[in-house]
C-alpha cells in the first residue's frame, strides 16, 4: 500500500513570488512523476485549489490561521503519511517531513529583517534541522544551511528551480501600452524592494548611462518607503509596474532587450531563467548563486559597483553582437533545467523519508 503524501499549501494563501512559483511548478511535476499515486495538499479554510493543480487531491483542514494552523492542525491532518513543505517553513511535530528552505537569508543578514520575524524563523530552522530532512534550491544554499544550521551536506538535496512554465503562457501584450513602452528599447527588473534585490544600485546605474527613449521596467511587490526613497529624484525613465499578473509578465519579458538582476544575496534566482527560456539576454550580479544558476550565459557585473551595472547596461544597449550571444547561450544553459526534472529529485527524497 502507498504511503500517503500530503503537501503543506499554506502557500496558496499568498501572492506568487519565487518561493510560491518554485511550490507551484514543482507540484505539477511531481504529479506526473507519481504515475497517479495519492498526493493530498492540505490547505486551511477558505483557500481554494487552482485550477492548474486540480489533478491533485485537496482537502482543507482545521480552523486555526497562519502559524498556528502550520504547526498544530497541518501535522495533526497529516499524521498517517509523508509531509511535503515547499516554502521555507512546517510543522516540526510531524515526524516524517521534508522541508524546502530556500536560502539562509535570515542568518547571513538578520537586519534586514524585523526582530520578531528573525526570531522566530532562526528558531523554526533550526528545529525544524533536528526534526525534518532538510533540502533546498542550489549548492550554494546547501552550503550555507549545512554550515548555519550544522547539517551534513551530503544529507541536503538539491532540489533547483527551473522555468518551463513561462513557454506555456500567452502573453498579455497590452501591458506594453499600458506603460507607454512602445517604440522605447527597456530593460526589465524583476523583483521587490527588498534590501538583497539591490534595486537602488540598479536605478542608480541606469540613470548614469539612459538615453531619452530607454527606460528601466521594475516588476514586483514594493515597500513604499523603500520604494518612495529609491525614486525619490529619479527622472520618468524609471517605470514602476508594480506587480503584474504572468501572461503580463511573459509579454515584458519578451519585449523587454535585456534582464538586469542585481542581486546581493539568492538562494537561486528564478527572474534569469525565466528569460532565458524566453530567448532574452541577462546581466547578473557576479554572486555564487546566480553563476550557479547561469553559467556562461549572462554578462557579470560587482553589484556592490554602481559604476560596473551601467557600464554592463550600456555593453547590451550598445552591441547587438554581444545580445546575439548572450540569446544564444541562454537557449544552451536552460534546457539543463526543467520541473520534470526537479520532479524526480523531490520524489527521490520522498521515498527516502
Amino acid at each position: 500500500m502507498n504511503t500517503p503524501v500530503y503537501v503543506n499549501a499554506r502557500f496558496l494563501a499568498r501572492p506568487v513570488t519565487g518561493v510560491e512559483r518554485f511550490a507551484l511548478g514543482l507540484l505539477e511535476g511531481l504529479d506526473q512523476q507519481r504515475g497517479g499515486g495519492p498526493v493530498t495538499l492540505l490547505a486551511p479554510a477558505g483557500i481554494d485549489q487552482p485550477a492548474a493543480l486540480g489533478h491533485l487531491g485537496f482537502r482543507t483542514v482545521g480552523r486555526l490561521r497562519g502559524h498556528a494552523w502550520e504547526q498544530i492542525d497541518l501535522p495533526r491532518a497529516a499524521q498517517d503519511g509523508v509531509l511535503v513543505n515547499l516554502c521555507n517553513s512546517g510543522p516540526v511535530a510531524h515526524r516524517r517531513s521534508l522541508v524546502v528552505v530556500h536560502d539562509a537569508w535570515v542568518f547571513r543578514h538578520p537586519d534586514h529583517f524585523s526582530r520578531g520575524y528573525r526570531l522566530f524563523h532562526q528558531r523554526l530552522d533550526r528545529l525544524l534541522a533536528r526534526r525534518a530532512r532538510i533540502a533546498t534550491v542550489s549548492e550554494f544554499s546547501r552550503r550555507e544551511l549545512s554550515e548555519v544550521l550544522g547539517l551534513d551536506p551530503a544529507r541536503v538535496p538539491v532540489i533547483p528551480n527551473a522555468a518551463d512554465h513561462v513557454a506555456r503562457i500567452t502573453p498579455d501584450t497590452a501591458i506594453v501600452e499600458r506603460l507607454k513602452l512602445g517604440g522605447k528599447r527597456f530593460l526589465l527588473l524583476v523583483g521587490s524592494f527588498a534590501p538583497n534585490k539591490n534595486l537602488p544600485a540598479a536605478i542608480r546605474a541606469f540613470e548614469r548611462v539612459a538615453r531619452d527613449d530607454e527606460r528601466l521596467v521594475i516588476v514586483g511587490g514594493a515597500v513604499a518607503s523603500f520604494a518612495n526613497d529609491a525614486l525619490r529624484g529619479h527622472s520618468d525613465r524609471i517605470v514602476l509596474a508594480g506587480r503584474v499578473g504572468d501572461a503580463e509578465l511573459v509579454a515584458l519579458y519578451r519585449a523587454m532587450h535585456a534582464l538586469v538582476f542585481p542581486s546581493l544575496y539568492e538562494g537561486f534566482g528564478i527572474p534569469p531563467l525565466e528569460a532565458m527560456r524566453l530567448g532574452r539576454p541577462v546581466l547578473a550580479s557576479s554572486i555564487a548563486p546566480v553563476e550557479e544558476v547561469c553559467g556562461d550565459a549572462a554578462l557579470y557585473f560587482d553589484p556592490k559597483s554602481d559604476d560596473a551595472i551601467a557600464a554592463a547596461m550600456r555593453r547590451v544597449l550598445d552591441d547587438p553582437a554581444l545580445h546575439d550571444q548572450l540569446t544564444a547561450a541562454a537557449a544552451t544553459r536552460v534546457a539543463k533545467f526543467s520541473w520534470s526534472q526537479s520532479a524526480s529529485l523531490l520524489q527521490r527524497s520522498i521515498d527516502g523519508l
